[in-house]
């Protein structure tokens, strides 16, 4: 039941860091959200942006677990209010790991512990091959992929 996904990407593993952290780069990458935390362990996080409350809408949130830059950064995930009245249980765990191989970056994507008959499961399974290629797109060539929405 994980979801896990690996994919080479060129570019250095600073470059496809900032993916995840600089504003103007998830905005681009996470349908235009942006990730808000002070990243410390424990701390919590929330992608914010356009949706069904508006431009402020809380898409997932939850607590970082692991944050080593460039190297590592793991959280709970659960969905945002607006999308399940029952979010607060709906809690999986998402790990990303940066590798160098070459001239290139590992990305690894894990997404696992997730609750018998999670709602959102197959939809995840389907998002996330589409946000990873968005990423190495965006790496690659400065440019996001045209999904047609």
């Amino acid at each position: 039941m994980d979801l896990k996904y690996v994919m080479y990407i060129d570019g250095k593993p600073e470059d496809v860091w900032q993916i995840f952290v600089k504003p103007e780069a998830t905005k681009a990458i996470f349908f235009g959200s942006v990730l808000k935390s002070t990243f410390e362990i424990g701390s919590p996080y929330e992608y914010v942006g356009p949706g069904n409350d508006g431009d402020e809408t809380v898409h997932v949130y939850g607590k970082v677990l692991a944050y080593e830059p460039y190297r590592l950064m793991s959280f709970t995930e659960h969905p945002g209010p607006s999308y399940r009245d029952n979010h607060a249980e709906l809690e999986t765990r998402v790990t990303l790991t940066l590798e160098t191989v070459g001239n290139c970056t590992k990305l690894t994507l894990l997404n696992d512990q997730w609750p018998d008959n999670h709602p959102s499961y197959d939809s995840t399974k389907e998002s996330w091959p589409m946000i990873l290629s968005n990423i190495k797109t965006y790496v690659e060539t400065g440019k996001t992929l045209d999904f047609g929405w």
